[in-house]
């Protein structure tokens, strides 16, 4: 499946065409539920664990094309800056997938909570929304054509 993980401040493997310089970009999230994040992206969404020690967890999609990490709050080894957890409010991700209604089933097969039911839009996204453990919503979509 081809997923293509997206958080709303940047988008993974892009590339600095004035310098040339190449980028690669996980979307980091700070929190007090790093089991149940795992528990969750594996479980659910089919991640696998890229990298986890006692207070960082990096996971990717499960064709290798995205990232996602984990930063356990308030831990001894990190700056202020990565100390307090995030509450999910005013983040998202987005994962795209082939087939959304084959995924949506995928996922209401699991017992997942749907909070957003499988739905088109006039812009062309065919989506449906669940949330993590850490409160990110997490868009999942099928680009389609929008309606003319």
């Amino acid at each position: 499946m081809k997923f293509l993980l997206i958080a709303f401040f940047g988008l993974f493997g892009t590339l600095n065409a004035q310098n040339e310089t190449k980028m690669k970009m996980n979307a980091g999230i700070i929190t007090e539920k790093i089991i149940e994040s795992k528990e969750f992206y594996t479980n659910v969404l089919d991640f696998g664990v890229a990298f986890e020690n006692d207070f960082y967890l990096l996971m990717h999609t499960p064709n290798n094309s995205a990232q996602i990490s984990f930063l356990l709050s308030n831990h001894p080894s990190q700056d202020p800056i990565f100390q307090k957890a995030s509450s999910g409010v005013g983040t998202y991700l987005t994962i795209e997938v082939e087939d959304v209604d084959e995924y949506y089933k995928k996922i209401k097969d699991k017992d997942v909570e749907i909070v957003i039911d499988i739905r088109s839009e006039a812009w062309g996204d065919r989506h449906f929304a669940i949330v993590d453990p850490n409160g990110i919503g997490i868009d999942i979509v099928t680009y389609t054509k929008p309606e003319e």
